[in-house]
């Protein structure tokens, strides 16, 4: 704190050290301020004459906190904090009960703001839930995720350096259109400017973030969830060609976007044309569908969904499969 500092700034900053650090004593609080214990104490005055609620506790344990009343003390959030709450907002957090996380630390603030009945609900759901975590999901780090957000919305392109799923390095520049959350992975949604192509990488995957100076137009329309969940069912190396027999109408909503391209060409009757990495994975999914289908092309496709009958049939009957089933396969990798 700069010792020419206005009294209005010091009392400020007396609030948020305040709210920071529950029990600050009254010399604590002089230094950080960098001022007298006398002035010290005088901000804390100026507080409770503006009708913020400052209690103090004397004793060796003592000191001031924010208290509680109807009129709740502003709050103040470090951009680590306030990022973290909206990813957890996201794609849910687990690590609420960390006082040292972001999140943590910021929902412990809200807790000590709200009025002592609620509070007391809020702690106990705090320290008693026991979330599973999501092992499919991989949150980035704040701060690149804060950066690329910014390039998106001032429309400024962007140079990553990034190391793919079977860590390699590469140096991109691209054009950042949007950010997409989806099933707990974070993406870049974008227009690679190193590939000439339409891309997604994942945000976990980034390195560094250099945004650049030169601007960029955004595709007109754009409906980033749409595109990305077309991107991810694009490109594989293996095909598959799928009827299904159900009106278009009821089945457009069921079929994920990720299995490729559904359109009617009948009445009741459905093409799907897609692409994977991953037969087994594929195979599955259509086995969820719940209309009858036939695959019309991809041998691949059609061998999976093979196996996965006898498996299925096999567990029916109680029978143990074969020595080397494979596993549940993962969804297929993105960029």
């Amino acid at each position: 704190m700069e010792r020419d500092a206005s009294p209005t700034a010091r009392a400020l900053r007396t609030l948020e050290l305040l709210q920071a650090r529950p029990g600050v004593t009254a010399d604590r609080l002089a230094a950080e301020l960098g001022v007298s214990e006398r002035a010290a104490r005088r901000y804390v005055g100026i507080l409770r004459e503006a009708g913020i609620p400052i209690e103090s506790v004397r004793g060796p344990y003592g000191g001031y906190r924010v208290g509680r009343g109807l009129r709740l003390p502003p709050l103040t959030f470090s951009a680590a904090e306030a990022l973290g709450l909206v990813m957890a907002v996201l794609d849910g957090h687990h690590d609420a009960n960390d006082a040292g996380h972001p999140v943590g630390s910021a929902l412990g603030k809200i807790v000590r703001a709200l009025p002592e009945q609620v509070a007391a609900q809020a702690e106990a759901v705090r320290r008693t839930a026991a979330p599973a975590p999501d092992r499919a999901a991989a949150r980035p780090e704040p701060g690149t995720a804060t950066e690329i957000v910014r390039a998106c919305a001032a429309h400024r392109q962007v140079r990553l350096e990034y190391r793919s799923a079977a860590g390699a390095e590469r140096s991109l520049h691209v054009d950042p259109w949007a950010v997409v959350v989806r099933h707990g992975r974070w993406y870049v949604l974008c227009w690679s400017r190193t590939s000439q192509a339409r891309r997604a990488y994942r945000l976990d995957r980034v390195r560094s973030v250099e945004t650049l100076t030169e601007p960029f137009d955004p595709p007109a329309g754009l409906d980033p969830v749409a595109v990305l969940e077309e991107h991810l069912a694009d490109g594989w190396e293996f095909t598959a060609e799928v009827l299904i027999e159900a009106p278009y109408d009821e089945l457009a909503g069921h079929v994920p976007r990720t299995l490729g391209r559904l359109e009617p060409v009948a009445p009741a009757t459905c093409r799907l044309t897609g692409t994977t990495s991953n037969p087994t994975w594929y195979a599955e999914q259509l086995a969820a569908l719940r209309a009858p289908f036939r695959i019309e092309a991809g041998e691949e496709i059609r061998h999976a969904t093979r196996e996965l009958g006898r498996r299925l049939f096999a567990a029916a009957d109680g029978a143990v499969p074969a020595a080397g089933t494979p596993p549940k396969a993962a969804p297929p990798p993105s960029s």
